[in-house]
């Protein structure tokens, strides 16, 4: 009535009044709901900021009695299904069609979250890649009454495109916008390289260590045959359990695996345990409403104050007699914790023969590789050892954290110009514990040319005076190699320097980035520390090289100065040595005369 009366007193035309209704629905300002002078448009319906991600996805859920367990806490299955939630909404903006979860890299809880509280998400695409993308999701907890938050977990998953047929889609590519948004863009090809050979990873170390399964008593108590903890449960999925597409919805499966495994860990200890981490999820098949979901758990292995349990599902329809479709796979990390929220000794796990035993050992290898993953990838950059032992299971997470922590220097906003001889350039970055330097110059050379001249480090002392020789100790496979290095450069001690370095290259990974070759120490028991030399160590250092033509190329040199070098890097950044200048006039020059022998060559 209201309506009317004002389109009577307004003598609006009808087509006029279609446009205005519909506009206002969409937010618009129409003749009909026009503001006063001055009067500002709300908080709540205002548009997002122009520099924010198109991606971007936030959430927020007051946790209430029905989301929680026995203790008041937030359940971890309720979490991972609107974890799972947001990352899907995120992926499917930047696709413009359906997506579905492919996978969920390792997520370790921090926290837990009670009642009253409320859970933020943010998810956003990091990368696109040819039909799938990374999703990094950030959850957090806000207490309304203290005004506190605190952080619960990050995590990666992995979303592919589909048509309505369920063929994949390409997708477009995602061009980051801030600083932090071009550093997850760029480690992302690093994390995909990652999860693409962890299989590779658990099967080399299987080969390499014991076949014996030893077991143990604790506090007295006799082993716990782990076919007393092994759960069966089934679930008939139903609409409110799919997507949009009518597929189960991934978030609930995570949901239903969590329970089961949650009792098979109960089972073992007799108490209520805490999910501590969840290895990768992968999802190897979808499932559709009207789908019989058998969920199986058992616990694979116990140690000290943790129990792996594994966990798996399965997918039939109405017919029993078709077989059973295998849809997911995980590994969840359970701890018991005390009155004083400290983790209580569990009861040892007797494994069945075969299979079991089987289970058994992978858990032992799976714990080593959450261990590497944990303190090697995880860990922030001034808490990774100079030196970090180098073995075959920890090679993967080595080698990333080497490409990675380069490729965050890289990145960093505040390089600040402080030399300029000719064609050369030197920046500065300080922060508060690292003094690193960049080098760089423009050389007429193809970028795949340089790269592959400058990554060769036993040619390094054709242009460097500094090194005298270097030996390749180890072809780790294509793209990471390990050097024994020996400088010209005398330490305090009177003697030549040495160093242990692992040498990892990347070739881009689409159009627009550059050639990587990083560098970084690490130990090996074969080449211990002599006293012919003084072992030097190098956190983070490397070469970046940019295709600026087919002929020609920006190539840079950055190093974050340990403190046996930092005396060298302020004599240069003060003027009072060129000996960074010449070094890199002296690499442009062998960079152009092998340029020349391979042409030569051709």
């Amino acid at each position: 009535r209201c309506l009317l009366k004002t389109v009577k007193e307004s003598i609006v035309a009808p087509e006029e009044i279609l446009r205005f209704c519909c506009d206002g629905l969409q937010g618009s300002t129409s003749p009909l709901c026009a503001r006063e002078p001055g009067e500002e448009t709300s908080e709540a319906m205002a548009s997002p900021s122009p520099t924010r991600n198109p991606t971007e996805v936030q959430m927020s859920q007051l946790v209430l009695p029905c989301h929680t367990n026995h203790r008041g806490e937030l359940s971890t299955g309720q979490l991972l299904k609107w974890i799972d939630t947001a990352a899907c909404l995120s992926a499917e903006r930047h696709a413009g069609c359906p997506c579905v979860t492919a996978s969920m890299d390792d997520i370790y809880f921090e926290h837990t979250i009670s009642v009253g509280q409320v859970v933020n998400i943010k998810a956003k695409v990091n990368r696109a890649f040819n039909s799938s993308m990374e999703v990094g999701i950030q959850v957090s907890y806000e207490d309304l009454c203290s005004g506190k938050h605190c952080s619960i977990c990050k995590a990666y998953a992995t979303f592919v495109a589909q048509d309505p047929s369920g063929c994949k889609v390409k997708l477009k590519p995602l061009t980051p916008q801030t600083e932090e948004e071009k550093l997850e863009h760029s480690i992302a090809a690093e994390r995909r390289r990652m999860r693409l050979v962890h299989k590779d990873t658990l099967k080399d170390l299987l080969i390499r260590s014991p076949r014996e399964t030893e077991l143990e008593t604790r506090d007295g108590s006799a082993a716990v045959p782990a076919e007393k903890t092994r759960v069966e449960s089934v679930e008939l999925v139903l609409p409110p359990h799919a997507n949009h597409q009518g597929n189960t919805f991934g978030g609930q499966i995570m949901a239903w695996m969590e329970n089961v495994a949650t009792i098979a860990a109960s089972r073992l200890c007799h108490a209520h345990p805490t999910l501590q981490a969840i290895e990768m999820f992968h999802f190897r098949g979808p499932s559709q409403v009207g789908d019989r979901l058998v969920l199986k758990a058992i616990v694979n292995n116990s140690f000290k104050n943790s129990m792996e349990v594994g966990v798996c599902a399965e997918a039939y329809g109405q017919e029993m007699s078709v077989s059973r479709r295998h849809i997911n796979s995980a590994f969840m990390t359970f701890v018991v914790l005390d009155q004083d929220g400290r983790p209580r000794s569990l009861p040892m796990v007797a494994p069945e023969p075969g299979e079991g035993e089987r289970r058994y050992r992978e858990a032992s290898a799976r714990k080593k590789i959450r261990l590497d993953r944990k303190y090697i990838v995880s860990c922030k950059q001034t808490e990774v050892p100079l030196s970090v032992p180098w073995d075959q299971s920890n090679k993967v997470y080595l080698s990333y954290n080497n490409v990675s922590a380069l490729k965050t220097l890289i990145a960093k906003a505040n390089w600040a110009l402080a030399r300029e001889k000719e064609k050369v350039r030197l920046y500065t970055l300080e922060e508060d514990k690292f003094l690193s330097f960049r080098i760089e110059v423009s050389v007429c050379i193809a970028a795949d040319q340089a790269f592959s001249l400058l990554s060769d480090l036993r040619r390094r002392h054709e242009w460097d005076s500094h090194y005298a020789s270097a030996e390749l100790v180890q072809q780790v496979d294509d793209d990471d190699m390990i050097y024994h290095v020996v400088t010209q450069a005398l330490s305090h001690e009177n003697k030549p320097q040495d160093f242990v370095i692992l040498a990892s290259r990347r070739k881009p990974c689409s159009k627009g980035d550059p050639f990587v070759v990083a560098f970084r120490s690490v130990t090996l028991p074969t080449h211990p520390a002599s006293a012919s030399f003084t072992r030097g160590e190098t956190l983070c250092s490397g070469f970046c090289i940019w295709p600026e033509s087919e002929e020609m190329s920006k190539v840079a040199y950055y190093n974050q100065a340990t403190p046996g070098f930092l005396n060298y890097v302020t004599t240069n950044v003060a003027g009072l040595s060129s000996n960074f200048c010449a070094t890199f006039e002296a690499c442009e020059k062998f960079l152009l005369k092998n340029k020349e022998h391979l042409i030569v060559r051709l």
